[in-house]
């Protein structure tokens, strides 16, 4: 089956791309994917793909817009090279934090980016730990949301002492995920009950919980400014939590938030590769990235053998 495949890679995540392929164990689809003078995108798939199942990885990360233009020319040039099925695989799908109205003549952008991705002919959507389940509904083609929780569990049972730990959701708006994760490692549960005064900013407001004397773990799908995690290391060690660190799928870590992490009281934050980490990321001492390749691998490959993906996560 894996003869039929053809992994095809935009240029907002190359390394996980790379690395994708290498779990599948076959290359990457030549493909041209360049800039005109005025910024243009130009795409050219330089090999055979009639009749093909082709998955494009595409990030649509920083910046959001070229690499959301790049993902639907390149689905557009597939379709007009007789591809027999186009999967747009999103570790990260940018725009889904804009999933609601949030006040009065305002837009559901996440959901105009999911008609532009089916509208270009994408016949199947997969991505990775959306920021509100609901955003699969916005999608009227098939839509896989995958979950990093498993290549997290690993991580901290292999790090952690299941007796001496508790997780921790930095928002009420993150207790479900939290939930999830603290029942696959069997932890108790806290919540930080925080104010946002205003946009940017948080104020912890008290702990829900016992954290005195545990190593406390935060988990949030996305750390963008990374002041909510910092506020929350802070607030938590002031209850008396012996160590505090972070597992986020999505390293947005947008403007001076490396350096905010890096010296705050975190012990350590670790992040997937959804996002290409940046050189900062890289050198940073407290930031750690754990590759999400594998899981997207698999499910590629199950997605293709029409096997099931969902099992994945049981």
């Amino acid at each position: 089956m894996k003869s039929s495949i053809k992994l095809v890679a935009g240029n907002s995540n190359r390394q996980l791309a790379d690395a994708i392929s290498a779990y599948l164990e076959m290359p990457l689809a030549s493909c041209q994917v360049k800039r005109f003078a005025d910024m243009e995108v130009f795409v050219e798939i330089l090999e055979n793909v009639r009749g093909e199942d082709v998955f494009v990885v595409q990030s649509t990360s920083y910046p959001a817009n070229d690499h959301l233009m790049e993902l639907l020319i390149i689905i557009d040039a597939l379709r007009r090279s007789s591809a027999r099925r186009v999967t747009a695989v999103l570790p990260y799908f940018g725009y889904a934090r804009q999933d609601r109205k949030p006040g009065p003549r305002t837009p559901i952008s996440a959901k105009l980016v999911a008609n532009m991705i089916t509208r270009a002919g994408a016949d199947r959507v997969m991505t990775l730990d959306l920021h509100a389940a609901q955003i699969q509904g916005f999608f009227d083609i098939p839509t896989d949301n995958l979950y990093a929780a498993p290549v997290m569990v690993r991580d901290i049972k292999e790090r952690f002492d299941a007796d001496d730990m508790v997780v921790v959701s930095p928002d009420v708006g993150g207790v479900v995920r939290a939930r999830q994760l603290a029942k696959r490692i069997d932890a108790p549960l806290a919540i930080v009950d925080k104010r946002r005064e205003r946009p940017g900013e948080s104020e912890v407001m008290n702990i829900i919980g016992d954290v005195r004397g545990r190593s406390c773990i935060l988990i949030d799908d996305i750390v963008d400014s990374g002041g909510t995690l910092c506020n929350a290391a802070d607030a938590l060690l002031a209850e008396g939590a012996k160590e505090v660190y972070a597992y986020c799928t999505h390293g947005v870590l947008s403007g001076g938030a490396v350096a905010r992490i890096a010296s705050s009281q975190l012990k350590e934050m670790v992040i997937t590769d959804s996002i290409q980490p940046t050189e900062a990321v890289r050198v940073a001492k407290n930031l750690r990235v754990l590759s999400i390749a594998p899981l997207i691998g698999e499910a590629i490959g199950r997605t293709a053998s029409e096997s099931s993906v969902s099992s994945l996560f049981d």
